[in-house]
């Protein structure tokens, strides 16, 4: 089982980083065409409502995915297809009544999110979300079909796949560059390019649900008819996990709305979120789906109560190898924000300015980056266990939490003016906000799993957690040392080997106070990497 997860693991890393690479560049490319400008400042508010669903329903690791692996995986293929075209026809139905009604009340819905946009940025934001609408029927219909192909072995493709979407907006942007050359970042412009960003968003997404229907055909899970049997029992099944965890899931995206909501009277705010937060999700997906893809259907045949040392023993190797790979990177962008911001995107319109914005939210990010994939691991458990119940009352709690913590941290805004700006960090304050939330949840998360497995050796898991801790900081400390001990030049040579040098200084640190302490995943996960490098001075 070991040598298998491994080959899953790499399978999955490979396509997520070639998914996350494109994504990365097609970012780079909306930076330099825009920077923080009417179109892509508008574009997040827009993309709130359809990326929501997108991320919710069709992403890797979201609740239809999640509820499909869980099901499917202990089912004959045969029945598998059924219970898929069931869902398929169920999912479908509902979600072309979201389609109708996004597009009807785009322009009240932008006004919710974003109340504080003036004119212009209301009015490219509301046609920008007519545009991906239709967003909502293809993230169902995506999240399904991947879900049903990583139940059958199938890896590679639902990873890879997002790669589709961002090669469909490099590709418009590359397209309307060459038609209005550096104008295109001009505010008498905005209409059009947010017209192209938000229809290349929508390209990109038919194109990711048209690539699975092969792959599926190919393992005997596709059928291209309509089938009204939601009384079967694997559907019965699919439909208990899918409906309380896609809740939870949406109780976490309203987060990003609240957010939006405080973001709408800083300017450039959103635009800054949505950059910072494309860095994050860079390497947090990137290990986020090598790990949570192969550890998930193993949680799934783990659940009877004779397996319950060996899921224990399962859920601390995911816990300690999110906490190992998320601390020293977290680390990391808190450190060489800066370099980090200058390198990946300060060009074309995005200025100094853009850079300090993005460059504080990134290291507001770096700081709660442990918590988000730890969250993601323990949810996981609760629904191969069959319960996304727990889930979602933790779920609904944060986002009390999280208008509170945003409010606080943003000075406490009101028609009178702030209440506490001893309090006001900015933009950064929201991030801040998010961070709190996602600690709070781990902790209430990791309480609620001790109780309904009958005990976790959480002292031991707390301080291995925070060897791990003690040696990241101490990585920071010194990748910072040296890009500020150093007169680096300030070009894009200058620029990447402050963030090669300063980070592979930080890495080495971390791997070798890591192993030091004895942490058995880190110990483990060092013995593979020697295991793999070649030996200097070995006969051939």
């Amino acid at each position: 089982m070991a040598k298998s997860l491994r080959r899953i693991a790499l399978i999955v890393a490979v396509a997520t980083a070639l998914s996350k690479v494109a994504g990365l560049v097609r970012q780079q490319v909306i930076a330099a065409a825009f920077g923080v400008g009417i179109a892509y400042d508008a574009y997040n508010y827009a993309y709130v409502l359809p990326g929501f669903l997108l991320i919710l329903l069709g992403g890797i690791n979201g609740p239809f995915h999640s509820a499909m692996v869980s099901v499917l995986a202990r089912r004959p293929r045969a029945e598998g297809a059924h219970v898929l075209a069931a869902i398929n026809t169920l999912v479908g139905a509902a979600l072309i009544g979201v389609t109708v009604l996004l597009f009807v009340f785009a322009d009240p819905l932008i006004t919710l999110v974003g109340p504080g946009l003036d004119a212009v940025r209301h009015e490219v934001a509301v046609l920008e979300l007519r545009w991906m609408a239709p967003m909502a029927l293809f993230a169902g219909l995506i999240g399904l079909g991947f879900g049903a192909l990583n139940a059958a072995d199938e890896f590679w493709l639902p990873s890879v796949s997002p790669l589709l979407s961002s090669v469909a907006v490099i590709a418009g942007l590359g397209i309307l560059w060459w038609q209005l050359g550096p104008a295109i970042a001009l505010p008498q412009y905005a209409m059009v390019g947010g017209a192209v960003l938000a229809g290349t968003t929508l390209l990109g997404a038919v194109f990711q649900w048209l690539i699975q229907l092969p792959a599926l055909a190919k393992q005997g899970l596709h059928r291209f008819q309509l089938v009204w049997d939601w009384k079967h029992p694997g559907v019965q099944e699919v439909l208990q996990v899918m409906g309380p965890a896609t809740l939870s899931s949406g109780m976490l995206q309203i987060n990003v709305f609240t957010d939006l909501f405080f973001a709408s009277g800083i300017v450039g705010a959103a635009a800054g979120l949505g950059y910072a937060n494309l860095l994050v999700q860079t390497p947090l997906g990137l290990l986020s789906n090598a790990l949570l893809v192969p550890l998930l259907p193993v949680f799934a045949r783990l659940t009877a109560p004779a397996d319950r040392p060996d899921l224990i023993g399962r859920i601390r190797q995911g816990l300690m190898l999110s906490s190992a790979s998320m601390l020293p990177l977290g680390a990391l962008m808190v450190a060489l924000a800066g370099p980090i911001v200058a390198l990946i995107y300060e060009r074309g319109a995005f200025n100094a300015s853009a850079a300090a914005l993005v460059g504080g939210l990134l290291m507001a990010y770096g700081v709660g980056m442990p918590a988000y994939l730890g969250r993601d691991v323990l949810v996981r458990v609760f629904y191969a266990l069959g319960d996304g119940t727990t889930p979602f009352r933790f779920s609904v709690a944060g986002i009390g939490l999280n208008v509170i913590f945003d409010w606080l941290l943003v000075g406490g805004p009101t028609p009178w003016g702030l209440q506490l700006p001893a309090l006001n960090f900015g933009a950064p304050g929201l991030v801040l906000a998010t961070v709190a939330v996602n600690l709070i949840t781990c902790g209430g998360l990791l309480l609620a799993l001790q109780r309904r497995l009958g005990g976790l050796p959480l002292r031991l898991w707390g301080r291995d957690s925070l060897l791990l801790l003690g040696s990241a900081l101490l990585a920071g400390l010194a990748a910072w040392a040296l890009a500020i001990g150093v007169a680096w030049p300030q070009h894009l040579w200058g620029l990447l080997l402050e963030c090669g040098f300063a980070g592979g200084l930080g890495l080495l640190v971390y791997g070798l106070l890591a192993s030091w302490a004895g942490v058995p995943e880190v110990s483990d996960l060092m013995a593979q990497l020697r295991g793999r490098l070649p030996r200097l001075g070995a006969p051939r």
